[in-house]
């Protein structure tokens, strides 16, 4: 019988809350063409020349801000996902990793081979499928594991962004905080235009038909935007919310490239102009708290929302370890092993 492991694939974290910890993790995470997809030379200018010169000092007082007794959020609630995780599948090693920064990918995948595993689930963490996530994270595990020499028998658990397991604890964790005047935002992590329009082999579809994401077809299979709709749609009508009782938008934004709109700062003062005064936030995209949603959403715009007039506004954390999104990844990783049993 196989011995079957999972590695969970986040982005990454500082080690620290300071300018040097933070100007590693940039530098790491912003040089990835998979990132930022510019030619080399252009990057490297770009990340070197001016954004590491200039970032590092802006962002290491934002994690300062929201960092843990036990450390960065991120890592923290990665890790305790994996200790719940780990209590309700049966026979299967878990071991997190971050794309960028520590646990780095190449010592979960060095874990789980000490551990004997024979059969590996790869897990991006990413309901929503993105080059700037999902791929380049499978990527830079496929690049460690023929490194090591190691080669377990692999299946990847792929996009999930209508999977019931997923969508039914997304919409109990945001069910208490609705009441009837409530607007419910999505707020997705942004991504540049460029990223979407790459996955439409047809190049006829991607920013070019009406309303392209809420349109289902084979031009957008893999296609951020439309999978950041799905769910939007799938927990909407989960919850019973009628169309002008929510929207969509897309936040953290860095450089000057087109980005996926609205963006949150715009759509949040949309709303509070049409006479929004309660407003809940959630951000489907993040499956655990860190610097995007404890401080860009719950304090930066929290403060702009008050300043334009809003009263209650409301962040929902992420699933997190949430007992239900819990035995739900249970289901799912239990599923992908299943479906890849031999008849």
């Amino acid at each position: 019988m196989a011995n079957r492991g999972v590695l969970m694939i986040n982005v990454g974290t500082p080690d620290e809350p300071t300018v040097e910890s933070v100007r590693d993790y940039l530098r790491e995470f912003l040089l990835d063409p998979d990132v930022i997809d510019a030619p080399y030379l252009i990057r490297q200018i770009l990340v070197r020349g001016i954004i590491l010169r200039v970032r590092p000092g802006k962002v290491a007082p934002l994690y300062e801000k929201i960092w843990m007794d036990e450390g960065s959020p991120l890592r923290v609630y990665s890790e305790r996902i994996t200790e719940s995780m780990s209590k309700h599948v049966d026979g299967i090693h878990i071991e997190h990793a971050m794309r960028y920064g520590n646990p780095s990918i190449r010592k979960g995948l060095e874990n789980l081979r000490e551990a004997g595993v024979t059969e590996l689930l790869l897990l991006p963490m990413f309901p929503h499928h993105a080059q700037a996530t999902t791929e380049t994270a499978l990527k830079h595990a496929y690049k460690e594991m023929k490194a090591m020499s190691w080669q377990p028998k692999t299946i990847e658990m792929g996009h999930f962004p209508t999977d019931e397991n997923y969508i039914n604890p997304l919409a109990k964790s945001i069910e208490s905080h609705l009441t009837e005047g409530t607007h419910l935002l999505y707020s997705y992590h942004g991504l540049p235009v460029s990223h979407v329009k790459r996955i439409d082999a047809s190049k006829k579809h991607c920013q070019k038909a009406a309303d392209c994401c809420s349109v289902s077809c084979s031009a957008n299979e893999l296609c951020y935007g439309r999978h950041c709709m799905e769910t939007s749609i799938a927990v909407s009508e989960k919850l019973g919310l009628p169309a002008d009782r929510w929207s969509l938008s897309f936040q953290s934004r860095l450089g000057p490239v087109k980005w996926l709109t609205p963006s949150t700062t715009d759509k949040v003062k949309e709303l509070v102009e049409r006479g929004v005064r309660d407003l809940a936030i959630v951000a489907p995209a993040f499956l655990a708290d860190g610097l995007e949603t404890l401080e860009e959403l719950d304090m930066g715009i929290r403060e702009e929302f008050e300043e334009m007039g809003g009263e209650r506004l409301t962040v929902i954390k992420c699933l997190n370890d949430d007992p239900d999104w819990i035995l739900g990844l249970s289901e799912m990783v239990e599923g992908k092993f299943r479906a890849s049993a031999p008849a």
